[in-house]
């Protein structure tokens, strides 16, 4: 049996800052090798890998290069990677959103994808019309979308502001009536992308039934993108890892997750990310030198113990030292829980001081994801808007919790909350040495 979905060496490359080659004379060169002589574009040639970590030499990246893959009827393929490792402009190829640069991709009946919140969408439509229009958008005919219209409604968990416009829809609003749609409109191929996280947990756990039931039940192809490595091992029976645009691994989902968990991201060393001017503050009294999350290991099972250690540097006397710590959510970096402020030492420090303590954050209190962290050194106020700063650091460290394991085996509920659970923090280790002779 042919497959689905064809993909044969598929290459994405973007210039980046400018669109095209910056002269008139490049640019003419460009066409005149591609249409007249056919041959490869010479600026290709000096492309380089998509390492966000590095600057590179050339303004030339590829997103993707020369990815070959086929998908069968009724698979359940789950792509795994970091961020910036191309997935999603692999989904947005498949899609027809955009096309490759070079290669060709062969599919097989009609495409339902969810990219991103509200894709597909118009803000001024109601929840009705958008079922609709998202339908025939798929080349549906109104009579099958409207065979399926109390069904797409009921899943959604909508019903009362079906016929409310999107505009005024949550987030989590948009990707529920999104996702039933794309789910219940008879495509052959189903894409999702990320944003299923946005959900809560009964929802993230009602779409996962769903796309098993789409694979396994109805015989259709799913196409699944997620960084909760738990979800595709129990989704996709085959998945693939992407590396800086690069297939690096492919087999089993259970192999890939094993495996893309065996290989540790490579970690910024600690100078460089206190460096980072751009998410740092303060008037520098106190600095932190040097923070780790569990002995700066890539991956944290939810079930492990979080030990944050912190050191930091007082460069002049200073009356009082408070620390806060606060966890963002790992999709909109909007704040979700924090400790409050905690006291270091309320008498005077002098400067050429060391200060040393470590944070503890109980076992199973998040769920997967990436949290930004903001990191707090300063000097209490009455007032919160009063507190003066030494050191702020904001989303340089995250926490990467991730596991191969599922909600049910890692002891979570349905009914509890999808980014944080009973956060509890503990204070250790507060040591203060005076290097002053």
């Amino acid at each position: 049996m042919p497959p689905v979905l064809q993909i044969s060496n598929i290459s994405k490359i973007y210039r980046l800052g400018e669109i095209s080659t910056g002269t008139i004379s490049s640019d003419l060169e460009r066409w005149y090798k591609m249409k007249i002589r056919k041959q490869e574009d010479p600026y290709f040639k000096i492309g380089e890998t998509n390492d966000r970590s590095t600057k590179g030499l050339s303004d030339l990246v590829y997103s993707l290069r020369d990815i070959n893959f086929e998908v069968q009827q009724g698979e359940a393929l789950g792509i795994i990677g970091k961020n910036g490792a191309g997935k999603s402009t692999l989904l947005k190829i498949i899609s027809r959103v955009t096309s490759p640069t070079t290669g060709k991709i062969k599919i097989k009946g009609r495409v339902a994808s969810l990219l991103e919140v509200g894709t597909g969408f118009h803000p001024e439509l109601t929840g009705r019309e958008n079922i609709y229009l998202n339908g025939a958008i798929l080349g549906m005919r109104k009579k099958e979308i409207t065979r399926k219209l109390d069904e797409i409604i009921d899943f959604s968990g909508v019903e009362r502001y079906i016929d409310t416009p999107v505009k005024r829809y949550s987030s989590g609003m948009y990707v529920r009536l999104a996702f039933a749609v794309a789910a219940h409109l008879e495509s052959e191929i189903l894409i999702i992308d990320e944003v299923l996280a946005v959900g809560d947990a009964e929802f993230q756990k009602k779409c996962l039934g769903k796309m098993g039931e789409v694979s396994r039940g109805e015989g259709r192809t799913v196409i699944f993108v997620s960084h909760n490595l738990g979800a595709v091992k129990e989704l996709c029976n085959t998945a693939f890892m992407l590396k800086n645009g690069q297939l690096t691994y492919s087999g089993s989902a259970k192999d890939v997750v094993r495996e893309y968990l065996s290989n540790p991201v490579r970690i910024t060393t600690q100078n460089d990310l206190l460096n980072d001017k751009k998410h740092r503050r303060g008037n520098g009294e106190v600095r932190f030198t040097q923070i780790s999350i569990n002995n700066n290991k890539s991956f944290i099972d939810p079930s492990e113990e979080i030990r944050i250690k912190l050191k930091g540097i007082v460069n002049n006397d200073v009356d009082q030292i408070y620390f806060s710590l606060m966890l963002r959510g790992p999709i909109n970096d909007d704040p979700i829980v924090n400790t409050g402020m905690v006291c270091i030492s309320n008498n005077e420090v002098k400067a050429g001081s060391n200060i040393e303590f470590e944070i503890s954050i109980l076992p199973n209190t998040f769920r997967t994801g990436l949290f930004p962290l903001y990191l707090w050194l300063g000097k209490k106020s009455e007032l919160a808007e009063e507190n003066y700063p030494y050191d702020v650091v904001d989303s340089v460290y995250y926490l990467n919790l991730n596991s191969d394991k599922s909600s049910k085996e890692l002891g979570y509920k349905s009914d509890q909350p999808g980014g944080y659970l009973n956060f509890k923090c503990e204070l250790e280790m507060i040591n203060i040495e005076t290097n002053i002779s």
